[in-house]
């Protein structure tokens, strides 16, 4: 599945939002990117989970590590393609991410993380930290979209689908908060940020 292909999707099903967001590493931004819209068609998880799983074929992977809530449908697609195990770290009472659910990681396993969307990475290596924790080694990453700019320095192998340059900005610095606006948090929480 082409970069532009891709874009294309994310647009046609809404997946591609505009208005005054905080985004979960807390920048505030313009646009924001649901992926949610895009994998809730099993048809469009299935060809985007195949297509970057395509795209890390080269790595030898033993299991996808998926971050919930928003890369859990995706890790899922990405693991049936690479024919590999799929789990997932989420966050606990105390909000740390954590491998919950009886799952374990084996010594030295080579784990794929996936995520639906980068901006600073923060959850990614939230991720990551669980994995060498519990004993695993994260060999490669990858996301649906990298909205970073490229600015993250994985030091691994990292795959996204599209990589879509969109501004963010700390809440000091946002333009759309210096207009007047309410940010809301469009993720799973849907909850009005403060002005």
């Amino acid at each position: 599945m082409a970069e532009k292909t891709t874009e294309q999707l994310l647009e046609s099903v809404g997946a591609v939002r505009h208005g005054h967001f905080v985004l979960s590493s807390g920048r505030h931004s313009g646009t924001y990117v649901q992926c949610a819209l895009v994998l809730a068609h099993p048809e469009h998880a299935e060809a985007l989970g195949r297509a970057l799983a395509e795209r890390l074929r080269g790595t030898r992977i033993d299991a996808v590590i998926s971050l919930a809530l928003g890369g859990l449908i995706l890790g899922q697609e990405v693991a049936r393609a690479l024919g590999v195990r799929a789990m997932f770290v989420e966050r606990d009472a105390g909000g740390k991410m954590a491998l919950r659910r009886g799952f374990h990681l084996d010594p030295d396993e080579r784990i794929l993380v996936v995520e639906d969307v980068w901006t600073t990475g923060k959850s990614t290596r939230e991720g990551w930290e669980v994995v060498e924790t519990e004993g695993g080694r994260v060999v490669a990453l990858a996301a649906l979209v990298d909205r970073s700019g490229g600015a993250i320095d994985w030091k691994v192998p990292a795959a996204a689908l599209v990589e879509i340059a969109i501004p963010s900005y700390e809440e000091k610095e946002c333009p759309l908060c210096r207009a007047g606006s309410v940010a809301v948090r469009p993720g799973s929480r849907f909850k009005e940020a403060k002005k």
